[in-house]
């Protein structure tokens, strides 16, 4: 007999965004929004890292932000994000936020964002 599972939200999500893409991707996926946002509410952080699992698991008790991400059966990645003052939780397509991030070259240690060209800074004066 069907024997429903009682989940405990550890935190409130705050107010709902979800992507056109995250939700077109989730729909082709057959998956449903709310199942993703109560694995997230519920402490379930899908493939997140062991470290960002612990990081996570702090938050919720210091008040940071909460960052899980779920693969779907297409191996597409939605990524859910519940900010620190818990005013919202977004889901979004991880390859939107980060174009690409299947394949993912190295990062220098001391690159910083934004990489201007030292022409760029001569130009507006600041060389």
């Amino acid at each position: 007999m069907f024997q429903p599972t009682r989940l405990k939200p550890l935190f409130h999500p705050g107010k709902l965004l979800v992507s056109h893409a995250a939700l077109a991707t989730l729909r082709t996926n057959g998956v449903p929004v709310i199942s993703v946002v109560l694995r997230h509410i519920a402490g379930d952080w899908g493939v997140v890292s062991e470290d960002d699992k612990r990081q996570n698991d702090v938050s919720i008790s210091t008040g940071l932000r909460l960052i899980s991400i779920y693969r779907l059966p297409d191996q597409t990645r939605i990524m859910v994000i519940t900010e620190w003052d818990r005013s919202n939780t977004t889901l979004e397509r991880l390859n939107d936020i980060v174009p690409g991030s299947d394949v993912r070259p190295p990062q220098p240690a001391n690159h910083r964002y934004p990489a201007w060209p030292k022409a760029d800074y001569a130009q507006e004066g600041r060389a």
